[in-house]
């Protein structure tokens, strides 16, 4: 299905999966601490649980939760960041289904649901302009019952902090947290942490 260009492809042409990919390696290599998303998730959710990672890039949320037991599907709308995905999976020996497609296509992999859709980096503020909503309902489609969206993102770029709560609310989910980081520690509101249940 096509979609409006991210704001990601735009920025970035859709080029920077090696670039990316070989700066968070050089941090983990260096003891840097590149799993607080997933640790913060599998508090929430812990296994056996179906997980949606919606943006995945990389991969590098994806793998860890796989790593850990979950059963993954990784989203995202840039080849080169799934190459790279696919790669560190294997290089895991790990099996994360990875499928290329915009937010806005989650619909269309529910299955039976996810336990859990997350969006760990800055997802939504890289979304087609004016697309956000939408793609916040997407998300919550795919969830079961009592499933759990978590999204982080700068509340600076593009999408505040309300602007998030409201298309939560009108896709019907509730608000059971908002962090200011993924230690779930309260922030300034530069950097949002939501958790909402379906």
């Amino acid at each position: 299905m096509s979609h409006p260009t991210t704001r990601w492809i735009a920025e970035t042409g859709g080029t920077r999966g090696a670039v990316y990919a070989e700066r968070i390696r050089r941090l983990h290599a260096a003891g840097g601490a590149v799993h607080g998303e997933a640790d913060a998730l599998g508090a929430l959710v812990p296994t056996p649980a179906r997980v949606l990672d919606a943006g995945c890039g990389t991969g590098r949320v994806a793998v860890e939760l796989a790593r850990r037991g979950y059963d993954v599907t990784g989203l995202d709308v840039d080849a080169s960041m799934l190459a790279e995905a696919e790669r560190d999976a294997a290089s895991a020996g790990v099996d994360v289904r990875w499928v290329l497609g915009d937010l806005l296509d989650a619909p269309a992999l529910a299955g039976d649901g996810y336990d859990l859709v997350a969006a760990p980096g800055n997802v939504v503020v890289y979304l087609a302009p004016g697309t956000e909503e939408r793609a916040v309902a997407a998300l919550a489609t795919v969830l079961r019952p009592g499933g759990l969206l978590v999204v982080g993102f700068a509340a600076d770029r593009h999408v505040t902090e309300a602007d998030y709560a409201a298309w939560c609310a009108a896709s019907g989910l509730t608000a059971v947290h908002r962090w200011g980081g993924w230690d779930g520690e309260v922030g300034d509101g530069s950097y949002v942490v939501a958790v909402d249940r379906r």
